[in-house]
């Protein structure tokens, strides 16, 4: 397979450590894919899978159970980050601090539609690895969170791991195709975070499309001289 260093560094870890390990080393894998950090592509371990399952380690339903499993084991971890690292985003530092007024709209975008942003967001690339950490810090039910997490990473799981059996010894010829889609994810996702943050610093109005703010707004009325 023809990629980069990096790419290709992390396929080859994956696959030894599957080949070393099995279903445990599934699951473990996917806790770590779902939490996030450090990110791992579902799009190598998934398939890698599948191509163990046609050679018979062990069953679909297995692989598919475990791989989901794992997934919601690590967004409970990562959700668990957010609720309890909530207290930061207020109190922490500067460059970290959000409006409390952010944070009730985040309460109230997920208590009005938390089940359906988990949902899609196990189905979205790179996407579907961090909606844990906004779930959590929006203190979103905790059942309804895993149940809506295992209904949306099932699919995701299932398609994956059932390409990596028809594909047999070929898995890896999806890799790169997979890798584009992540990239544009990426910057997608790094775009809406910069948005954002500019947004609570007030650099940005809102609206679209979005136009810069004067800095004298943000003055202090006091250093304005009167008429």
């Amino acid at each position: 397979m023809s990629s980069l260093p990096i790419v290709e560094t992390v396929v080859n870890l994956v696959v030894q450590i599957l080949l070393w390990g099995g279903l445990p080393a599934l699951f473990l894998l996917m806790v770590v894919e779902s939490f996030g950090i450090p990110p791992l592509p579902s799009e190598v371990i998934l398939p890698f899978a599948g191509f163990l399952v046609a050679e018979g380690d062990y069953s679909l339903v297995a692989a598919v159970a475990t791989a989901v499993a794992g997934g919601v084991v690590g967004a409970y971890a990562a959700y668990a980050v957010g609720r309890y690292g909530r207290r930061w985003l207020t109190r922490g530092p500067s460059w970290l601090r959000l409006d409390p007024r952010h944070l009730d709209r985040m309460d109230e975008w997920f208590r009005r539609r938390g089940e359906g942003t988990v949902l899609i967001a196990r189905l979205l690339p790179v996407v579907r690895s961090y909606v844990s950490y906004p779930a959590g810090t929006a203190r979103m039910e905790p059942v309804r969170f895993g149940v809506y997490t295992a209904v949306g990473a099932t699919p995701f799981a299932a398609a994956f791991i059932y390409a990596g059996v028809v594909l047999g010894e070929n898995w890896s010829i999806i890799v790169p195709y997979f890798q584009v889609v992540d990239d544009i994810a990426v910057v997608v996702v790094v775009g809406l975070l910069v948005y954002l943050v500019l947004r609570w610093r007030g650099r940005l109005s809102g609206g679209f499309p979005p136009r810069w703010t004067s800095p004298s707004a943000d003055a202090d009325p006091a250093t304005v001289p009167a008429e």
